[in-house]
C-alpha cells in the first residue's frame, strides 16, 4: 500500500477518531465521513484512499467502540501505524480488516505529508522513496484475515474448511 501520511500524537482516543455524537450512525460510509473529526475536523476533506495514519503511543485508547476503526477504514485510510495501540482498538481494527501496525519510533520518523509505502508481509515502510523503517511483519494467519476484509469475511470464506 502507498499513500500520504497523516501524523497525530500520543494517546489519540476513540473520541478523537470518531466523536460519540456519531455513534447512532450504522452505515459505514456515513461513519467514515466523520473520521478524526474530534481532533482534525478537516481530515475527511483531505484524506485520499490509500493514505496512512501515523500515531505515537497508545493509539485508540478509550472506549471499545468498533466504530473508530470503521470510521478510519471507510474514510479511505489503508492502515494505522503507531508506536503502540490500545489493545481493544488493535483487535477491533484487525477484526474489521484495517491493518494496525506497531513500529518503534514511527512518530519521530514520519511527518504529515510524507509519502509512505508499506509492505505488511515484509515488515517494511519506505518513507519518501528513501528512508526505510522496519516493524514486526504481520503473521500469515492475520494476513489472511486482513486480505479477506476482516474476521467476519474470513469466517464466511473459510466456513466450509472447518
Amino acid at each position: 500500500m502507498k499513500g500520504k501520511a497523516w501524523k497525530y500524537g500520543d494517546d489519540i482516543n476513540t473520541d478523537f477518531i470518531l466523536p460519540g455524537i456519531y455513534l447512532e450512525l450504522t452505515d459505514p460510509k456515513e461513519i467514515g465521513k466523520h473520521a478524526m473529526e474530534g481532533i482534525d475536523p478537516s481530515f475527511v476533506g483531505k484524506v485520499q484512499p490509500g493514505d496512512v495514519i501515523i500515531g505515537g503511543r497508545n493509539f485508540g485508547l478509550g472506549s471499545s467502540r468498533e466504530q473508530a476503526p470503521i470510521a478510519l477504514k471507510y474514510s479511505g485510510v489503508s492502515a494505522v501505524i503507531a508506536e503502540s495501540f490500545a489493545r481493544i482498538f488493535y483487535r477491533n481494527a484487525a477484526n474489521l480488516g484495517l491493518p494496525a501496525l506497531e513500529c518503534p519510533n514511527v512518530s519521530k520518523e514520519i511527518k504529515t505529508g510524507d509519502t509512505v509505502e508499506v509492505d505488511i508481509e515484509a515488515g517494511k515502510i519506505i518513507v519518501n522513496g528513501e528512508k526505510e523503517l522496519e516493524f514486526v511483519p504481520v503473521p500469515p494467519f492475520m494476513m489472511e484475515i486482513l486480505e479477506a476484509g476482516g474476521l467476519r469475511e474470513y469466517i464466511k470464506q473459510n466456513r466450509a474448511k472447518w
